[in-house]
């Protein structure tokens, strides 16, 4: 299995823009080799807010075929030259290959 994790710090107040951003359906479900995507709000009292994305994928050969893909690349375009949005602090992505998962007993 095969991580890609982006984690963006927005402003206070602004977590779900980015939440909405990648819960709303999209061309990702549809690719070959996708399994899930998971959305994840850090805990805060106030300040920075902290979303985290993690796409899970069956290889990183599937990973990259979606890198690849032209509805990929055509939805960067369509962003390309456009300045982010004030409330993003910052964005850093990683990709991971999984070593090891643990389940509970009586998970399927």
């Amino acid at each position: 299995m095969f991580v890609q994790v982006r984690k963006t710090v927005v402003t206070e107040g602004n977590a779900d823009k980015v939440v909405d951003r990648f819960s709303g359906e999209g061309l990702i479900e549809k690719q070959e080799g996708f399994v899930d995507l998971t959305v994840m709000v850090k805990k805060v009292q106030r300040g920075d807010e902290e979303v985290m994305v993690l796409v899970r994928w069956e290889s990183e050969e599937h990973w990259k075929q979606w890198e690849k893909s032209d509805a990929h690349i055509a939805g960067h375009k369509a962003n390309r030259g456009k300045p982010a949005p004030e409330y993003i602090v910052s964005v850093d992505v990683g990709a991971y290959h999984v070593a090891s998962v643990k389940k509970a007993p009586n998970a399927s």
